[in-house]
């Protein structure tokens, strides 16, 4: 009887054992998975998902943004947090633009740690900003603005100059998400930069590769970046294939130990509270990836980036 009852106890100790397993190797297993809002906008088939106390957003096959419902300034993905890089070219940051709202990850960091920043965002589509409304705690305040709006139309349209404009636009088809032809061409950077203040920086989030050879959406970026501005750098992130490019209107290239001194100056004057300067700073390349030689400038009549996103 004992021997019977020690081998039912092991066998429900492995059970437990795999269960756990289980859900660590795969949280989906592990969290409870609950769609809350879901529709189809002229532009996305936009979803909403809890899984555990994480709300996911997603457009289309693709995953958008991610927010802890305990913390709205956690869960987010970590390329967000490479738009805060900006600062280490221009302390002094006072205005910025946001071309796509998402589910809102930099606005609400940008209004947490920059509170006397105004920022203005320019989204396509109105269910999206709906969304990020009611399900990302994304609130509009005097000093956060949304407009309906294409991005580049809204940049022809307005007579604003901005100390940093951050991109990070996507749309998809039957290849996934990519970046909107209008705004990865080197008319569009040329329409940017007029837009930018004397020390005005720019940041794009592109998904790629930065170590391949062949040409891909990452190179032609760059290449495309540098026909409009003196200097571009890189963030790649360590947990996805994003990586955010920065490009400066300073013609002044900036070292590793440059930028750490002006983070430690921010850090110091608490002219940014975010935590991770110092550790995102870590993940700048200041060299052209290995594609940029096997990549081309993208144009208005040349801009081949569902191909590029392909060939990846």
């Amino acid at each position: 009887m004992n021997d019977r009852l020690s081998i039912y106890r092991m066998n429900k100790h492995i059970w437990w054992v795999l269960i756990i397993g289980l859900g660590l190797a795969c949280p989906g297993w592990a969290a409870e998975e609950k769609v809350v809002f879901e529709a189809t906008s002229p532009y996305h088939y936009i979803q909403v998902v809890d899984r555990g106390r994480m709300r996911v957003l997603h457009f289309d096959n693709a995953t958008e943004s991610r927010m802890s419902l305990d913390d709205p300034m956690q869960g987010h993905f970590e390329y967000t947090e490479y738009f805060h890089m900006p600062w280490l070219w221009n302390d002094r940051i006072k205005s910025v633009l946001m071309i796509g709202l998402g589910g809102g990850s930099i606005q609400r960091a940008y209004q947490h740690y920059y509170p006397q920043v105004q920022c203005q965002t320019v989204e396509l589509d109105p269910k999206v900003e709906e969304v990020a409304r009611d399900y990302f705690q994304v609130k509009e305040s005097e000093t956060l603005k949304i407009v309906i709006e294409d991005g580049r139309v809204h940049l022809r349209r307005t007579q604003a100059k901005y100390d940093v404009i951050i991109l990070d636009a996507y749309t998809a088809n039957r290849y996934g998400s990519y970046i909107p032809y209008s705004l990865a061409t080197k008319e569009f950077f040329a329409l940017a930069k007029e837009h930018l203040t004397e020390n005005g920086v720019l940041a794009y989030n592109v998904i790629g590769d930065v170590d391949g050879r062949r040409e891909d959406i990452v190179g032609a970026m760059y290449q495309t970046l540098k026909a409009c501005f003196p200097q571009v750098y890189m963030f790649p992130a360590a947990s996805s294939r994003n990586v955010v490019l920065v490009a400066t209107k300073s013609r002044d290239a900036m070292t590793m130990a440059q930028l750490d001194r002006r983070a430690d100056d921010l850090i110091e004057s608490k002219r940014t509270t975010f935590p991770n300067l110092k550790t995102r700073l870590e993940s700048l390349r200041a060299s052209p990836p290995l594609n940029a030689a096997n990549s081309r400038v993208m144009t208005d009549d040349f801009s081949p980036v569902d191909g590029l996103l392909k060939a990846e």
